[in-house]
């Protein structure tokens, strides 16, 4: 199964795409999917599944479960598929993307499921970057406990919150509790993250490389 297929999700009827692509023509809908850009592999997981809050104390979140009535199905094949696509995946750079943070020093925190379920599989498979929003601000987070770099781009509203979950400051590498924009530039050799306030002032820049191996 591949991880365009998790869940057994129902497929929007045939008016919901037209109108679906009459708004936008790059809509996608699906939970779960791949974005192949050749160098780097972009692999969107649909996290809201895995916080257990909205099953025990929903609240207002209110989210369409058609397909995931049965959680820990829905979970345990969508880990499988991760590890799945991840595994077969020969992209020289691989991003794993999701709504909720993992690790996060802003108002929501660490996400605990998602960091027990998902990272190791991130972690086995040499992920480069878990990349996500949730949190209304933008930060970067490297992990003591892990090689995968912990990026949150949410500063598009409701920024200045003011709540900050103190983590450890060797881990956290940049922190900005208002509006602003992430950026990324890949070759095949190299990857560079800016973030910028709306004024278009860099905050904070992060790189990393790898080696290039052509072939004979």
């Amino acid at each position: 199964m591949s991880l365009m297929e998790t869940g057994e999700e129902k497929e929007p009827t045939t008016n919901q795409k037209l109108l679906f692509r009459k708004l936008d023509s790059r809509w996608i809908c699906l939970r779960s999917f791949i974005v192949d850009a050749e160098i780097a592999e972009f692999f969107f997981v649909d996290t809201t599944p895995f916080a257990d809050q909205y099953f025990t104390d929903p609240e207002d979140h209110v989210y369409d479960w058609r397909g995931i009535s049965r959680r820990k199905d829905y979970l345990s094949n969508l880990l499988k598929d991760v590890d799945s696509a991840l595994k077969e995946s020969t992209a020289k750079w691989k991003f794993v993307v999701g709504h909720h943070t993992m690790k996060s020093a802003g108002h929501h925190g660490n996400t605990v499921e998602i960091i027990k379920q998902l990272l190791p599989i991130l972690e086995a498979n040499n992920v480069d970057l878990y990349i996500n929003g949730h949190d209304h601000l933008l930060q970067h987070i490297s992990s003591l406990d892990s090689p995968i770099q912990f990026l949150t781009s949410g500063g598009g509203s409701k920024a200045w919150r003011g709540d900050v979950n103190f983590l450890d400051p060797k881990e956290v590498k940049f922190f900005y509790d208002g509006q602003g924009f992430m950026t990324m530039q890949i070759t095949h050799t190299q990857l560079d993250i800016a973030f910028y306030d709306i004024f278009g002032q860099v905050l904070h820049k992060w790189g990393t490389s790898k080696k290039h191996y052509s072939a004979i």
